[in-house]
Formats: structure tokens, C-alpha cells, sequence
């Protein structure tokens, strides 16, 4: 599902919503997820997930081509941890696709 996805199908589930005000709408909380992970905090969405931001310690690597040692910087990454009823919900619905063959 795409951003532009995600619009339509908030639009298409609020009829009070008009396609602007659902584009605001995303906007607004992708943004300000963003800014919560760019400060270091940790998001939660009951029943979804939780995204945190983890550091990637300073290591050596290899240019692939070369064969060179390459040193990597220390980094931060965005993590996300499906929750409980996201993942059991996802491997039932597995579960029933393969039930099918159509999987």
C-alpha cells in the first residue's frame, strides 16, 4: 500500500473526509512520527507495532570489488516490531491462503 493508497482508502472509509483532508490528515501523522523517531523517542500503535530507532555501532567492512577494508561509520536506524495482533492476524491469514493453494 502506497501513501496515495492510504489516502484513498481514509477518504473512501470517512465520507466526512474529502480527498484534501485526508492527504492533510496522513501527512500530518507521517510527519509527525518522523519528527518523534528524528528526536530519538519511541512510537506505539496498539494492536500494529512500535518503531524505535536503534545505532548501529562503527565497524570495518570490504569493498566487494576491491577487496579493500572500508570503515563504516556509527549510524542510526529506524526498527519496527509488528504487534501481537498484527502478526497473528498476518499468520492466519497465511495460514488460510495456504489452506486455499493460493499461496
Amino acid at each position: 500500500m502506497t501513501r496515495s493508497d492510504l489516502v484513498e482508502e481514509l477518504a473512501a472509509r470517512f465520507a466526512q473526509l474529502t480527498q484534501r483532508d485526508a492527504e492533510y490528515a496522513v501527512k500530518a501523522i507521517l510527519d509527525a512520527m518522523g519528527e518523534a523517531l528524528v528526536r530519538g523517542h519511541r512510537i506505539e500503535i496498539r494492536g500494529f507495532g512500535s518503531f524505535t530507532v536503534n545505532r548501529r555501532s562503527p565497524r570495518m567492512g570490504r569493498n566487494p570489488r576491491s577487496g579493500e577494508s572500508v570503515a563504516i561509520p556509527e549510524k542510526r536506524v529506524t526498527h519496527f516490531k509488528a504487534g501481537k495482533a498484527l502478526r497473528e492476524a498476518v499468520e492466519q491469514r497465511t495460514a488460510e491462503l495456504l489452506a486455499q493453494n493460493k499461496l
